[in-house]
């Protein structure tokens, strides 16, 4: 008999509720929590198939179940017991303390730890430990958003709600796709704009996303000019006398200076530093300062930002100055990238921060906190923020690193600078529940965590609201929960001490003391239990002790948490790109997110049905620049920075601007590498971004770095593709990695829904032995007895096919093109379509892009959930008939595209009006 587990989903801050369904101890569904007041039931592509990344053949090949050491740098690591483990963790970080001092210990934590287990690595680092050398992929996240709401309103508090966009009458949309990052908060967009059409949507981004397309105004300015836009914003509303000068008077201070500031911030000075019209801009500012209701959503666009702070800050500015804030469907509203970002800022999970809100600058913070844990004092030495932390491993100043929950070989950027922090690293512990990790190789110790449906604790989503986190299933073979894993660390790192210190028997007593820390604080949940969660499901902060229920808005009184009681202007200067672009690196590089994917896909990364809409990893680039280079779609072309350089097959897209380009960051070293002409092996995307960080938040400017891209000579080719048994081919992946880096270019993926596959590509300037190819087609099962051959080693030619008997005829079940892959787009299609392929024969040896016999492909997948292909959609269209939406809902009728998840909506919104003039002809 199933059974039900309600939790959550791990992806985005949205906070989407789930509800498990386990059989014997196994994951084998999974659905929106109808009662969860996040998703009311709605789950996006990845939620939706979460069950599927968590079934035994997948953990036995890409779980990490039991504690391993890796006895010297370089070899493959061994299983040790648990107390082995954290034995030689503890002696090795007690040597490195005694020896040169607390300092020379750093931990890199996660947004996607629980708040329970975020508080105890907290008070293990600042508590016990004694230094303040803890930070969190946060850093790359949200840090920009916590420093704008402080420096402005007071405090790290998103003062909005998702209700407030049901109410909202101007919605400015910035710096955020949210169509692709937060898919189940765009339903709700969605939603609002179809009962309300007379709401008015601005999206402002350099690049024409999903998003863009709900737009009735889109602004797409160029990169880093968001402080410029926003200056010259409030500069016309002031011209045009659109500011609430009373709001300003009676909750505000600091406008007089930022009036000045923004004077020189001309319409037609906006104009040319944004690339925008000052018709727009006019627009814009009327849409924003007129509106009954004005709510502003935003995310990466402007934190990942050298000005993420200033972006921030000034957004906030335009609330403050036109008083949309402080009541329904107003408010700058901060969306966490992350499923625990907000806990963690909430137990001080930054370097800079304390628990509840605390500033580790501030003394009197300091003793409380001290008092709380019961220690003498919390260091006042500022800790090393995240990219801070690596170049102190790489510089030889931290000798130490623990990484728990995260993958900066992956993530963070300039990975030059990182993989040699990690390999300079005299220790480095990584606590994970994937083993498929690219920092897992750089581990001397493993230890195997526990992950989404084995974790009990709660989280924090983007409006304030904690959830309750609730196992499904035990923990997998050795794997422990993270705040298990630090308290055992604890109690060995200093017995006496940590025994005292760490006495949690549970995840409810570790998070019964974070609650006693809010008390009196701006996020005080003294009000709240574990068993209020359970009963009355998940509840907005703050909920102090007496009140019955949570704050839906802040400042609604127009009274803030500053000293003086009122907001603060931030008279923050335009300060332009860290890198601008120029003749050497004439193209601006941005990244940002895939709809099906998430971060650096260990997770998703395990399922082929989450590639169907975006296959292969590609460079965007404009068809104009397309054109003027002689470059064509799938050419390969170098990336290259100052810091590294990367092939990538290029790919022409309306979405980006001239002189622009985009790469999805979720391509790192497991999905996209090769080898240097010096050797080395390329590291994925980040191998090009830039360390330059925000001055006040600490963030890497992840959203632009200038790039040269030049076409890559490569002529010889190899295309591997083939069906595996789902019991072998993740690790036929990881074994097929290994050989990515003896080609120039690599790139090896998943496919496929009901089965799964692997595409493996490669490019080189000349054949290689031909013991690597062999060695690839075993991995792909095509050195079979009746594998179909051909070879021609004058032309430096390979191909091999294998086919597969069912009951409706023979299926080609695998092939290698090795020195000619035109026959790629026929061969791929049978395959991948899994067509009858018994008139072929050895036909399917031949070379060339005809088809032998003819093929017709279903093409590239836009809906997820039911399988349904761009062709499919535009052979529907074309014989539908009436209005937009009429021929829209034909779509969801005949296809059913876009009625599960609704991930597919935006595009196929936009398929069904490009069509629409083709249509009138």
């Amino acid at each position: 008999m199933s059974e039900e587990t309600r939790s959550t989903c791990p992806y985005c801050g949205v906070g989407c509720g789930v509800i498990i369904e386990t059989e014997a101890n196994r994951i084998v569904g999974v659905k929106g929590d109808p009662d969860h007041p996040a998703n009311w039931g709605k789950l996006c592509s990845k939620g939706a198939t979460l069950h599927q990344t968590a079934t035994p053949d997948i953990a036995r090949q890409t779980r990490l179940l039991q504690p391993m050491r890796r006895f010297e740098r370089g070899a493959a690591p061994q299983p040790v017991s648990w107390d082995d483990a954290l034995d030689t963790a503890a002696q090795r970080f007690s040597r490195t303390v005694r020896e040169h001092g607390p300092d020379a210990v750093g931990f890199y934590i996660s947004g996607q730890l629980l708040t329970e287990d975020y508080y105890v690595f907290n008070k293990l680092v600042k508590g016990l430990i004694g230094t303040n050398n803890v930070d969190t992929n946060s850093r790359l996240c949200m840090s920009s958003a916590v420093a704008g709401y402080k420096a402005t309103l007071g405090a790290d508090a998103p003062p909005a709600c998702y209700d407030d966009i049901d109410q909202a009458q101007c919605l400015f949309i910035v710096g955020s796709n949210a169509a692709f990052a937060h898919p189940i908060l765009f339903r709700r967009i969605e939603e609002a704009k179809k009962k309300n059409p007379a709401m008015r949507i601005i999206v402002a981004d350099p690049r024409r996303t999903d998003t863009a397309g709900i737009a009735d105004l889109y602004l797409p300015l160029l990169p880093g000019s968001d402080v410029m836009l926003f200056h010259g914003l409030l500069h016309i509303m002031l011209w045009e006398g659109w500011t609430n000068a009373a709001y300003i008077a009676a909750h505000t201070q600091g406008f007089d200076e930022l009036k000045a500031l923004v004077r020189e911030c001309t319409p037609e000075r906006v104009s040319e530093v944004c690339g925008l019209s000052k018709d727009d801009l006019f627009t814009a500012a009327r849409w924003f300062a007129t509106s009954p209701s004005t709510l502003s959503l935003y995310c990466q666009g402007l934190n990942q930002s050298s000005s993420g702070t200033a972006k921030n800050a000034t957004l906030i500015n335009l609330h403050l100055a036109t008083g949309q804030i402080g009541k329904p469907g107003a408010g700058p509203f901060s969306l966490t990238g992350q499923p625990n970002a907000m806990g963690g800022r909430e137990v001080g999970g930054l370097s800079n921060l304390l628990s509840a809100h605390r500033d580790l600058a501030n003394p009197e913070h300091r003793a409380e906190v001290a008092r709380l844990w019961g220690v003498p004092d919390v260091p006042s030495k500022p800790g090393k923020a995240a990219i801070e932390m690596f170049q102190a491993a790489a510089d030889g100043e931290i000798k130490a690193l623990w990484i728990a929950c995260t993958n900066p070989a992956q993530s963070l950027p300039d990975q030059a600078t990182v993989r040699r922090a990690l390999q300079r690293a005299e220790f480095v512990v990584v606590q994970e529940a994937f083993a498929t990790a690219e920092t897992c190789g750089y581990a001397d110790l493993l230890l195997p965590a526990t992950t989404w449906g084995e974790k009990e604790g709660t989280v924090t989503n983007s409006e304030r609201r904690i959830s309750r986190v609730r196992a499904a299933v035990p923990a997998p073979g050795q794997a422990r929960h993270d705040w298990q894993i630090v308290v055992d660390f604890a109690r060995r790192f200093d017995p006496a001490k940590g025994a005292t210190l760490f006495p949690y028997p549970t995840p409810e007593a570790i998070w019964l003391e974070h609650r006693e820390s809010t008390r009196g604080r701006d996020l005080d949940i003294t009000g709240l239990s574990y068993a209020t969660l359970e009963q009355q499901g998940p509840q907005q902060w703050p909920f102090p002790e007496g009140a019955t229920q949570g704050k839906a808005r802040l400042y609604e009184d127009g009274r803030f948490p500053t000293p003086s009681g009122v907001a603060r202007f931030a008279a923050l200067p335009f300060v332009p790109l860290a890198e601008p672009r120029d003749n050497r690196y004439p193209f601006s590089l941005t990244t940002g997110r895939l709809r099906d994917q998430w971060h650096g896909m260990t997770r998703t990364g395990t399922l082929g049905r989450l590639f169907g809409h975006v296959a292969e990893p590609t460079v965007q680039l404009h068809p104009a620049d397309m054109a003027a280079h002689g470059w064509h779609n799938g050419d390969l072309v170098h990336l290259t920075s100052k810091r590294g350089s990367i092939l990538v097959p290029a790919e022409a897209s309306d979405s980006v601007a001239k002189d622009q380009a985009f790469v999805a960051m979720h391509w790192g070293a497991e999905f996209l590498s090769g080898c240097s002409s010096t050797g080395e092996p390329l590291a994925g995307v980040n191998a090009l971004t830039t360390s330059a960080r925000c001055p006040t938040s600490k963030q890497p400017e992840l959203k632009h770095t200038a790039v040269e891209v030049l076409k890559a000579e490569l002529p010889w080719t190899l295309l591997g593709v083939a069906w595996l048994p789902d019991d072998h081919a993740l690790a036929a992946r990881q074994a097929l990695q290994a050989l990515m880096r003896r080609f120039p270019f690599a790139s090896c993926v998943p496919f496929g829904r009901e089965r799964t596959g692997l595409l493996f590509r490669a490019a080189a300037h000349e054949a290689p032995d031909p013991a690597l190819i062999a060695e690839i087609e075993t991995l792909l099962q095509l050195d079979a007895p009746d594998t179909l051959r051909y070879a021609d080693r004058r032309l430096q030619q390979h191909r091999a096919v294998r086919l597969r008997p069912t009951d409706h005829g023979r299926r080609l079940e695998a092939f290698l093109l090795a020195g000619d892959t035109s026959a790629e787009v026929w061969l791929k299609a049978l395959l991948q379509d899994d067509l009858p392929a018994d008139a072929y024969g050895r036909l399917l040896l031949m070379p060339g892009a005809q088809a032998p016999v003819a093929v017709k492909a279903r093409g590239k997948q836009v809906c997820t959930c039911f399988n349904v292909s761009e062709e499919a959609i535009r052979a529907r269209l074309a014989s539908s008939e009436g209005s937009d939406e009429q021929r829209f809902a034909e779509l969801q009728t005949g296809l059913k595209c876009g009625t599960n998840c609704g991930s597919c909506i935006p595009e196929l919104r936009r398929l069904v009006k490009a069509s629409a003039p083709a249509l009138a002809a």
